[in-house]
Order: structure tokens, then sequence, then C-alpha cells
């Protein structure tokens, strides 16, 4: 049973858009993770095991800084440390192409995400009220500058 982290492909996207429609309350649709692929700023990575995709997490770069997007992992592998190695080579490959800052939101309510991109060298530097829907609520916004972790 072996874990591996590669970009995604056309054919990754249906795994990809149900373990989106299973984790998010407004999922992004197939159209959104085909752009995803077709477009060089943009960089999809998925977390296949045993051949299966379990998760993915996205990147918009944008003249030297990374959104990171869509972090998601299929329920019966959370808490494994997976997406704590998508996001890490998902930083990894950012960095090879330019991207010195990486920020990305996330709901308050979700303290063990938060806990986890805090490990990730990721902090809280502000708050978009009411940034969610289904249910409303506010999102954290958090940094990792790449002078901060040097």
């Amino acid at each position: 049973m072996t874990l591996q982290i590669r970009e995604m492909t056309e054919t990754d996207v249906d795994s990809v858009c149900q373990i989106e429609q299973d984790t998010f309350s407004m999922p992004w649709q197939r159209q959104d993770f085909l752009d995803m692929i077709e477009r060089d700023s943009l960089l999809y990575l998925v977390a296949e095991f045993d051949n299966m995709i379990i998760g993915g997490c996205g990147l918009r770069m944008i003249v030297g800084e990374g959104e990171i997007t869509n972090v998601a992992i299929q329920q019966d592998y959370r808490n494994r440390g997976y997406g704590s190695l998508l996001i890490k080579e998902l930083i990894s490959k950012g960095s090879e192409m330019g991207v010195a800052a990486f920020t990305l939101e996330v709901r308050c309510s979700n303290s063990s995400a938060i806990h986890v991109y805090e490990k990730l060298g990721f902090k809280a530097e502000g708050v978009r009220k009411d940034f969610y829907e289904k249910p409303c609520e506010d999102a954290v916004i958090m940094w990792r500058r790449q002078q901060e972790m040097e």
C-alpha cells in the first residue's frame, strides 16, 4: 500500500469531484477542476492510495503569491497526515515555480484544519466576514511567507 502525490489528470476529475461533493457545502463543478489542468498559473495535486484518489488540493499562482484552494481528503482517510503531505508537496511545487508566499481561507469553526495549517507554518492574519455560505460563517485568512520560514 503506497501513497503517491501527483498532478491531477483529466481521468482523476470525476473522483476529485466526488470528494469535493462529500466535503464541501458549495463544491466546485467538474469544469472548475478541468480549468486547473489546462491553465499554466493553476496547479492541482491529487493523493492516490492503492490506485484510488483519496484527496486533492489546488494552487492559484498570481505574481509570486499562491492561493491554496480546495484541500479535501476522502472521509475514510482523514486524520492520517495525507492532507499535510499534499499541502507540503503543493508548497514545494509552488516554490519551484516562484511562489514566495502562500495564502488560504478556512472556516473559523474548522479547528482541525487550522491546526494542520499552523503546523505547516501558516499564521492567521485576518478574518473575512461571512465569507462562507451554507452555513454562513467567517473565514480565517492564513499566510505562509517564505522569508518567515528561513
